[in-house]
């Protein structure tokens, strides 16, 4: 009885309602009564921060930018914990799990896109815009083109990360609690729709400093944990995780050949990204793919000053780096303490509970039993709250304050209108969010969020760079280069294997590669380089003649605050 209640307590929280949760059934033994405990305790923490942030959400400048009020070390952090996602804490430890070296891939990639930031765009990105990265991309051209390119190629990024951090939260709201998948991913997308719809950018910021401490702490003992099993000798971590490898083989019928080959596997690429031109492709994505993403661009805008970003990107940079050094202990730890412990699989099908995604929940259960197993759930589920918080965020502001306020009104929008529109904004979103996610399922969310980055490196990036440092790039240039970048990046996307073959069925792919970055981001900025060469319009020269006005702004930040406050 006490068990039934705590779980209805945990489920109201996340916003199921008695109907839904006595409609969902479910087997109460999934249930995890200490991890439910812990978990309830951490979603009334962050409501508080909530509650907190909305009274303090007034303006148009609250809810998008935290009224530029945030210092750079809790910047960093932030940016660190809208950063570390889903794909980063689940995914990567999941393909670690199950390929080994080639996981290695996503971590060193997601990590090195940050020195781009840092030395081409965070202080230039500052200086000349507001609220989203289609003020700075925009700044010295037409308004109505470039924003209009921007928010499609944005709101296409948006989807597809929006995609990945749904399917990792509904797989972890139904190991812990037992219930249908689509309920647990209706339950996610309600949560985070109170986050932002109150809160804000404010409440947005604080829900990712605290999961982001969080999300380090755990992470440290559970690499820590794993280190001490294997007496803290990285050649006994993988020694042992190819053991276990073979056993796992050897368990599921293969012979000790097989066993041994599919062991050794997983310290050699080759495994999940099949040949050079597709791990060139995906590398480009990981790391241009970065400096295009709208919801990390858009934290530039909540501190006061230019070298208030750069210091936020140092601090993010140092935290990342020490992140992603851990997931690649997890992910082998995960091989050795989870591959071969029976608990963690289904008896009647042998898949493992949850799917593979959750293979970094259940090894927090194998080092620190249910209540640690509940702590790191709650700061998983944090993790994901953070990030689908500012992704849809960034999307109501790319409606509300590239669309209507900057096109549709021509820069002179009703505040009052602007904050409703963006809150309308965030609920399409959320319910987008919610049927993506139970329509991919069975996607890996690691894999799912580079497919953001690759539409992200091919659009956003070659936008963004050109713009702000090619004197001749024009307003067609822009619009129309990001367009077909974007464009050849979703159309090939959905040629590839993962899409063509994983979820529609076809025997095989029209298009070889996992990643299109390797054909679409050159693509986008040859489009860009061409259409401005062609461009001789009266419009391209008043483009061209903007940009040392431009550029003594991106490089001084002199007129950036008076901008700020009209």
């Amino acid at each position: 009885m006490t068990r039934a209640i705590a779980r209805l307590i945990a489920l109201l929280a996340l916003g199921v309602t008695p109907a839904a949760a006595l409609a969902a059934g479910g087997d109460e033994a999934g249930a995890n009564l200490p991890a439910i405990i812990t978990f309830g305790i951490f979603i009334a923490i962050t409501l508080g921060v909530t509650w907190w942030a909305a009274r303090r959400t007034h303006t148009t400048a609250d809810f998008y930018a935290a009224g530029g009020g945030i210092t750079g070390r809790q910047n960093g952090l932030a940016i660190a914990g809208d950063y570390m996602s889903a794909a980063s804490f689940l995914g990567i430890s999941a393909l670690i799990f199950a390929d080994g070296y080639d996981g290695l891939i996503y971590s060193t990639g997601f990590l090195v896109g940050w020195p781009i930031i840092l030395f081409l765009l965070a202080e230039r990105l500052r200086n000349l815009g507001r609220y989203t990265f289609a003020d700075a991309a925009a700044f010295r051209f037409g308004q109505a083109p470039v924003r209009l390119s921007s928010t499609f190629s944005s709101l296409t990024v948006i989807l597809f990360y929006l995609i990945a951090q749904m399917v990792g939260a509904g797989q972890l709201i139904h190991l812990l609690f037992g219930i249908p998948y689509a309920y647990a991913v209706g339950s996610v997308g309600l949560a985070m729709t109170i986050y932002v719809l109150f809160g804000g950018m404010i409440a947005t910021t604080w829900v990712q400093i605290i999961k982001a401490v969080l999300l380090l702490g755990c992470a440290t003992f559970m690499s820590s944990a794993v280190l001490y099993h294997v007496g803290f000798s990285f050649d006994a971590l993988f020694r042992q995780a190819v053991s276990a490898k073979g056993a796992i083989a050897r368990a599921g019928g293969a012979s000790d050949t097989a066993a041994a080959r599919s062991a050794l596997a997983i310290l050699a690429p080759g495994g999940f990204i099949k040949g050079p031109a597709s791990a060139i492709s995906l590398g480009m994505a990981l790391m241009f793919g970065t400096a295009g993403l709208p919801h990390v661009l858009m934290r530039f805008f909540t501190v006061p000053d230019a070298r208030t970003a750069r210091t936020s990107v140092l601090w993010a940079t140092g935290w990342i780096g020490y992140f992603y050094l851990l997931t690649f202990v997890i992910g082998f730890g995960a091989i050795i303490l989870v591959g071969e412990n029976p608990t963690f699989f289904d008896p009647a099908t042998g898949a493992m509970r949850g799917g593979t995604n959750m293979v970094a929940i259940h090894l927090a259960e194998a080092v620190g039993g249910d209540v640690f197993m509940g702590f790191v759930s709650a700061v998983a589920f944090a993790t994901i709250l953070a990030v689908v918080s500012g992704l849809t965020l960034s999307g109501a502001s790319t409606i509300s304050h590239d669309l209507y306020a900057s096109v549709l009104c021509k820069g002179k929008p009703d505040p009052a209108a602007e904050l409703r529109l963006s809150r309308l904004t965030v609920l399409v979103l959320a319910v987008l969010g919610v049927a993506l996610g139970i329509a991919f399922e069975k996607q890996n969310v690691a894999f799912m969020v580079s497919l953001a980055f690759a539409v992200a490196a091919s659009s956003n990036f070659p936008a963004l760079l050109l713009s702000m440092l090619w004197q001749d790039c024009t307003t067609r240039g822009v619009a129309w280069g990001s367009a077909i970048g974007a464009l050849a990046a979703v159309v090939l996307t959905v040629l590839s294997p993962a899409i063509w073959v994983a979820q529609l069925g076809a025997a095989t792919a029209i298009f070889p590669l996992a990643s299109p970055t390797l054909i679409s981001m050159p693509l986008g900025f040859l489009a860009i380089w061409l259409i401005s060469r062609a461009d001789r319009s009266a419009r391209a020269a008043l483009d061209r003649a903007g940009y040392l006005a431009q550029r003594v702004r991106s490089e001084t930040g002199v007129g950036a605050a008076t901008a700020r406050h009209h």
